[in-house]
């Protein structure tokens, strides 16, 4: 037979990479199991931990997630040292799961939740030791692991409930992913989810069944009460927990793979003991595996020289070739074979050391290159974001730089329009300079024309048609000046015509030469003169037109420019409309802004205001609250907090006048508003609280005080809700009734004792020596008592006697102890705390606390006695039970009230403490022995008393049903002012005991509960005044120490 080979480093690496990868796939159970072996074999978890740190975890979800699978498999099934080794790579679970926490990726999510259920099972098993990574122990186990310590119980089940919550959230994530992928159980993707639960699962069944036991073990010690929470949450997680197997075990999947237990339908009832009998422990059943198709692999390793076993190769090569050797006898040969074969086994066993503390040293270095790395990223990651940050500055300064390019740009634009406008209006003024040039120019050519026409008549006056024809030319040249100002194509037609006139003269004046010979030089030279003319003429006339076009032009080009102009105005003057509407809406939102900052601190400023209103509202009225009564408090206590409250005032004011200053910034006065409304409040509340044990008069006075400082605290934080009120408020007006509740504070502080602090120290020993006489003396009359009874009774009375007297016997022994144990306590206190001064010293410097030790042994001694004096007139049928109760009671008290000054200065963990608080307990139930034993002898005499109804008529019997009633009505008055005048004779006890005092020169007072005396409806005479009504059956082992008003000390 041939023994599973080990699983060398190389092969253990392969199985990692082959078991974490990418695909999206469930883990081999060949590989992960691979994996436990090596762990086995090299007793940890380091050649895991130095393949998984070189993994590229950040850069695949799927990949972390196998890996968190692999490593819960590894910490369940594989050596114990690898709890150890994981606990030094935490820092790196913790990063990759908070690394896929803030990536919104499903995988991611799942890894997050999974790393922290890692972290917390490594946790819990580091602290935990007894419990092994797969949660398998036994009963016995479990109970030695919890203890019997109630504390160390509370906070093992506390943190199974946290194991057990990362387990089902675990679970929950991964269904709630399925639902919302729709996938199936028998998909890769879906089975890659689920192949985690199966060691969820496995953990849960074992967990669930610890909390069981350590719940009902819980009760067993504990009030129900108490452990309302712990039942809640273990209800909550039942229901889970059952939830999650239904489904688990509804898919195809696991029910191959694992079987699955099934819950009951409701929870245990951890109520009743007996269900722990009726609890069946969850068992999860990994069925046997078919054998997996192994690949084949190479069992000799190449790479790293001659493997261990090639010895044995070379062996049965030798055997082979030559055959076995002769018989049993060896020769030297093969005994330097057998030698060189252990010093190479030798050599190997070191080399593979070696190579482990390299790999060691490797991991090392890996670690920490890796954390290297990761500081590394972290600044990379400081960088980037500070990139970000850069890049968001800068994209903020370039649209600054855009809005304020924009606004030059539009600047320059209005500058631009403004010097066109400028440059048009001086090209009009040249255009017109221009037109009235042309104008000019016309009237010197109408002017040149004139005078032509006037030489033109001097030259034909010598003859009447020269005349008529000059008069013809004046007429037409007059003609033509009218239409050249007209129209030019008029112009040219009259000229025409006036050529064809022309002619047509010039035909007649060649008639006319005919017959005037003489004038024919004259009329050739007024020919040619008139040839001069016309041609004058029509140059002047083309010039004219030339003007006139030039004119034309100029006045076009005029309209154009004015068009241009109008156009240029029209968009200058929208720009400008553009422009002043932006800057109009830019000062209106800035405005807005403003009025929406003022309104926000005012909200806010109001918002606080009405949240101390609220707190002062209920403090003032707490002062007529009946449940407030029973509250009482210190005046030290009371100045404090009214000093305090005075101090805000201040603030207060201040804060105010800023606010006034700068309603944009209301935080110092919200501050200053939050600080002053809690302390104002407590002030009232503890005002109110230290008058129920004042006198009268001073109590009434106190509350008064309060009301005015609520009434005045209101009213100023009405007005500052106000914004027409708010800048008449006066926050110093709320410094008068401060001080005045400052002052009677100071009044209502309690005088010291009459007795010199030197001789404390003698009376705490005297007293506690009295005490302790007394109770020796208690007890020896008691056993009188008992004898004299036994002579002198019989029948029932001798049994209820003996009952009182044994159980009065039994406190009384109790009461002997406590005194004992508190006397030791007190030795052991004044021993660590005097230091290097002496007893009577250190009872001088803590006068307080001695005088509430001397008032406590007292109070003992006196309720021993009261007790002795009761049980001896009730056996002598003198006296009533009801004092015997009275003075159990009285006693318990008083114990408690030793307990409580013994334990001021004490230490938690001194073990007189322990044994005072169990002796403490112990008087306690003896006490309510004495109450249970008197109530019934007290039954059992009065029984026998029964009235006799025989032969009275109806009249009669009415009669005295209605002196009955008449009667009970008496008794009901008589009771009345009976507690009245208890409650009275308690409140001048206070007084006289000094309650109103500090505890000690180093604790601070708190409001405790206490009723204030005749201001209520007054407690039973059985009951002391700071607890509630109780039956007297339910005083028992559970009450610790009896409630009872600690007096001053």
């Amino acid at each position: 037979m041939c023994s599973r080979p080990s699983v060398p480093g190389p092969w253990k690496a392969i199985s990692i990479s082959k078991a974490i990868n990418s695909q999206e796939a469930p883990v081999k159970e060949k590989h992960a199991r691979r994996i436990i072996l090596g762990t086995h074999h090299e007793k940890g978890a380091f050649t895991f931990w130095s393949y998984a740190i070189g993994l590229p975890l950040p850069s695949s979800s799927i990949l972390s997630w196998k890996f968190c699978h692999v490593l819960h498999k590894v910490l369940r099934d594989g050596h114990p040292n690898v709890l150890h080794d994981c606990q030094r790579y935490r820092s790196n679970i913790r990063e990759i799961g908070d690394l896929w926490g803030h990536l919104h990726d499903r995988y991611g999510q799942l890894v997050n939740v999974y790393t922290k259920l890692l972290l917390t099972k490594i946790s819990f098993h580091l602290k935990h030791p007894q419990f092994p990574a797969s949660l398998e122990v036994t009963d016995e186990v479990l109970e030695k692991a919890a203890g019997t310590d109630v504390n160390n119980i509370f906070q093992l089940t506390v943190e199974m409930f946290d194991y057990m919550d990362c387990e089902l959230r675990l679970s929950e994530s991964v269904f709630r992913q399925l639902n919302t992928a729709i996938a199936v159980s028998q998909m890769s993707s879906g089975q890659c989810r689920l192949a985690p639960l199966i060691q969820v699962i496995q953990d849960c069944s074992h967990l669930y069944h610890y909390t069981v036991k350590l719940m009902f073990k819980l009760h067993s010690c504990l009030p129900a009460d108490t452990l309302q929470g712990h039942r809640d949450r273990f209800h909550e997680q039942f229901h889970s927990l059952r939830n999650f197997f239904r489904r688990a075990s509804d898919m195809l999947y696991f029910k191959r793979l694992i079987q699955i237990p099934r819950l009951p339908e409701g929870p245990p009832n951890f109520l009743r003991a007996s269900a722990l009998a009726e609890h069946i422990k969850p068992v999860v059943v990994i069925p046997e595996e078919a054998p997996e198709d192994e690949e084949p692999e190479n069992l000799i390793e190449i790479s790293a020289g001659p493997p261990a076993g090639e010895p044995a190769v070379v062996a049965d090569l030798f055997e082979q070739t030559f055959g076995p050797p002769n018989g049993s006898l060896k020769d030297d040969r093969d005994l330097q074979i057998e030698n060189l074969k252990r010093e190479v086994e030798l050599l190997r066993a070191e080399l593979e050391k070696i190579k482990l503390e390299a790999q060691r040293y490797i991991s090392q270095l890996k670690g920490q290159v890796n954390s290297l790395e990761a500081e590394l990223e972290e600044q990379r990651k400081q960088k980037q974001k500070a990139l970000v940050d850069n890049e968001q500055l800068r994209h903020e300064l370039a649209q600054l730089r855009a809005l304020q390019l924009e606004s030059s740009r539009n600047q320059g634009l209005r500058e631009e329009a403004e010097r066109k406008a400028s440059a048009t209006e001086a090209r009009y003024s040249k255009l017109k300079e221009k037109h009235s040039e042309l104008i000019n120019t016309h009237a010197e050519l109408l002017r040149k024309n004139a005078d032509t026409a006037k030489q033109l008549t001097v030259t034909q006056q010598s003859q009447e048609e020269v005349a008529r024809l000059k008069e013809q030319l004046a007429f037409q040249m007059e003609q033509v000046k009218r239409e050249s100002e007209m129209k030019l194509e008029e112009q040219s037609d009259q000229l025409e015509k006036l050529k064809r006139e022309l002619e047509a003269k010039t035909g007649e004046l060649a008639h006319a030469q005919e017959a005037l010979s003489r004038t024919e030089q004259s009329g050739s030279e007024l020919s040619s003169r008139l040839d001069t003319l016309s041609a004058e003429k029509d140059a002047l006339s083309g010039a004219m037109r030339q003007r006139e076009a030039d004119l034309l032009a100029a006045q076009s080009l005029v309209r154009e420019k004015e068009a241009a102009l109008s156009q240029e105005q029209l968009r200058g003057s929208q720009e400008r409309g553009e422009l002043q509407g932006r800057l109009a809406e830019k000062e209106s939102q800035e405005q807005g802004l403003r009025q929406r900052l003022l309104d926000e601190q005012f909200a806010m400023l109001r918002g606080a205001a009405a949240e101390a209103q609220g707190i002062l509202q209920d403090a003032v009225s707490n002062l007529d609250d009946p449940l407030h009564l029973r509250c009482t408090s210190s005046p030290d206590y009371l100045v404090s907090r009214a000093q305090a409250a005075l101090d805000t005032v201040s603030a207060l004011e201040k804060g105010h006048a800023q606010y006034l200053t700068s309603l944009a910034d209301a935080s110092s006065l919200v501050a200053a508003l939050t600080r002053f409304s809690h302390l104002a409040a407590d002030t009232i509340i503890n005002g109110g609280a230290t008058s129920h044990l004042a006198p009268t008069d001073p109590a009434d006075r106190l509350v008064d005080a309060c009301r005015e400082c609520g009434a005045r605290a209101l009213e100023l934080l009405g007005q500052l809700q106000d914004r027409q009120a708010l800048p008449r408020a006066q926050p110093g007006l709320v410094r008068t009734p401060l001080q005045g509740i400052l002052q009677l504070g100071e009044e209502l502080k309690p005088k010291s004792l009459d007795v010199r602090q030197e001789e404390l120290g003698a009376m705490v020993d005297k007293e506690m020596a009295a005490t302790s006489a007394a109770i020796e003396d208690a007890v020896r009359r008691i056993e009188d008592m008992m004898n004299q009874a036994r002579h002198e009774s019989s029948g029932v009375k001798l049994e209820v006697n003996e009952r009182i007297l044994n159980s009065c016997t039994e406190l009384m022994k109790a009461i002997r102890l406590l005194v004992m144990t508190s006397t030791s306590l007190q030795k052991e206190i004044v021993d660590s705390g005097r230091g290097a001064a002496t007893q009577q010293e250190f009872y001088a410097k803590n006068s307080r606390w001695t005088e509430g030790l001397i008032s406590a042994s007292k109070a003992v001694g006196w309720g021993a006695t009261q007790l002795v004096e009761s049980a001896d007139k009730v056996v002598l049928h003198k006296g009533k039970y009801e004092e015997l109760i009275v003075c159990s009671h009285e006693i318990a008290a008083s114990t408690a009230q030793l307990v409580a000054a013994s334990k001021v200065k004490a230490n938690k963990h001194s073990p007189h403490l322990s044994r005072l608080q169990e002796c403490s307990r112990t008087v306690n139930e003896r006490a309510a022995n004495v109450v249970a034993s008197s109530k019934s002898g007290q039954e059992q005499i009065e029984d026998r008393d029964t009235m006799d109804f025989s032969g009275m008529s109806l009249i009669k019997l009415k009669k005295q049903e209605m002196e009955i009633q008449v009667r009970v009505l008496e008794l009901e008055k008589t009771l009345e002012v009976e507690r009245m005048r208890l409650g009275e004779l308690r409140k001048q006890h206070y007084v006289l005991a000094g309650v109103m005092g500090t505890p000690s020169e180093e604790d601070t007072n708190r409001p405790s509960a206490a009723p204030r005396s005749g201001a209520s409806k007054k407690p039973p005479l059985a009951q002391k005044p700071t607890v509630a009504p109780r039956q007297d059956h339910q005083l028992d082992k559970k009450d610790g120490v009896y409630s009872a008003q600690l007096m001053n000390y």
